[in-house]
């Protein structure tokens, strides 16, 4: 198992042991009402935001990308292409990219 599927199963099983709570009458000792009566759809986009971000993050910093990077043209329509192609579609491999990808490019730039 990925350390991202174990972050993932850690944070969900700790949202579900609050809820658990909640539901018991009892507080979360870091919020001052109950975990659901806390929860929001914006708190759980920020939360999966901050999520995504860490991962972004990581491989920024395996890869020793700069940070600056992500004000290039190209950022945000690379991650907005990636959130509409959905979880079923795989990354490009090293060998699409430095192969028939760049050869589509290189043609295009010809064009």
């Amino acid at each position: 198992m990925y350390q991202e599927e174990s972050d993932i199963e850690e944070i969900v099983s700790s949202l579900l042991k609050s809820a658990s709570i909640a539901d018991h009458g009892r507080i979360d000792p870091f919020l001052s009402k109950p975990m659901l009566e806390q929860m929001t759809l914006k708190g759980m986009m920020k939360g999966t935001r901050n999520m995504l971000g860490r991962y972004i993050r990581k491989w920024f910093y395996d890869e020793e990308i700069p940070f600056d990077i992500t004000n290039s043209p190209y950022f945000p329509p690379m991650v907005n292409a990636i959130q509409r192609a959905g979880p079923e579609v795989k990354p490009s491999t090293a060998y699409e990219l430095s192969g028939p990808i760049l050869d589509e490019d290189v043609e295009e730039v010809r064009k």
